[in-house]
């Protein structure tokens, strides 16, 4: 068994595909919001990205590269380009309008997928990042780079109950909030409001708000967490945990450098 980015593992029962993308080179150029500037080693970020590639190919993801954006600084942080939902796929339309152009490979690939797509237009603006689903809710951050507007149209397109969440000084929702496999909500208290969420779990470090569940018991955590790594192990997950430290310089995480697609081939 061989995936499109060449990690899928032998004998390993798939959970569907993950999409990626590579970083650009430009990536250095990404765009700040509650972060000062910091040197970005791209070839250090090349080994993180092939390193979070495995991981999810360990867990029995298929992993699928998303056609390059080399003129889009932060375009490896793909889940900002689209939202899916079971069989439907929600092509995002960023906030930030230099990452527009990011979508349309996005859209290429989940059309392969088979996903049907809908879209988010003008007026709309709507990041990946600030959407957090959940079994009986849609979260969407709202304040930042997606607006009341987007969050409307994805609430159609859905079809589900969508709750906004007024955002503090984080960049999406999922900077500041995630969930565990048993629906488990980790906040991080000084970006979002915890009592928003029901079965909300205030986490020790800013990082570890963020993380990815990628089957059973693995969630994907960042190294820079390690007291919430300890706690998620307390709590009868197994962390699985990446040094992601050049794609935190530009405010990104665990959560926002894939896309998983359940079930698909």
């Amino acid at each position: 068994m061989t995936s499109h980015a060449g990690v899928a593992l032998a004998g390993v029962a798939l959970a569907g595909v993950a999409l990626v993308r590579r970083p650009a080179s430009t990536l250095s150029c990404g765009l700040l919001t509650h972060q000062d500037p910091a040197q970005v080693d791209l070839d250090l970020a090349y080994r993180q990205h092939e390193a979070y590639r495995a991981a999810l190919a360990d867990a029995g993801w298929t992993v699928r590269q998303v056609p390059d954006a080399e003129g889009c600084p932060d375009s490896v942080f793909v889940e900002d380009t689209v939202v899916v939902s079971g069989p439907l796929a929600v092509v995002t339309r960023p906030g930030a309008e230099q990452r527009r152009p990011e979508t349309a490979g996005t859209e290429a690939a989940v059309r392969e997928l088979g996903l049907r797509v809908a879209r988010i237009a003008a007026p709309g603006t709507l990041d990946g990042g600030d959407v957090l689903q959940t079994a009986d809710v849609v979260y969407v951050g709202v304040g930042g780079r997606t607006n009341l507007e987007g969050l409307e149209q994805l609430r159609a397109h859905l079809g589900r109950t969508v709750v906004p969440v007024r955002l503090g000084p984080a960049l999406h929702l999922k900077s500041a909030v995630s969930a565990l496999p048993d629906g488990t909500l980790l906040v991080w208290p000084e970006r979002v409001d915890p009592s928003v969420f029901p079965a909300a779990r205030e986490v020790p470090e800013a990082s570890g708000a963020r993380v990815l569940p990628i089957g059973g018991d693995r969630v994907l955590i960042a190294k820079s967490a390690p007291r919430t790594a300890d706690l998620l192990a307390e709590l009868g997950c197994t962390p699985v945990v990446l040094d992601i430290s050049e794609f935190e310089k530009l405010e990104g995480s665990v959560t926002c450098i894939s896309v998983l697609v359940p079930g698909a081939r």
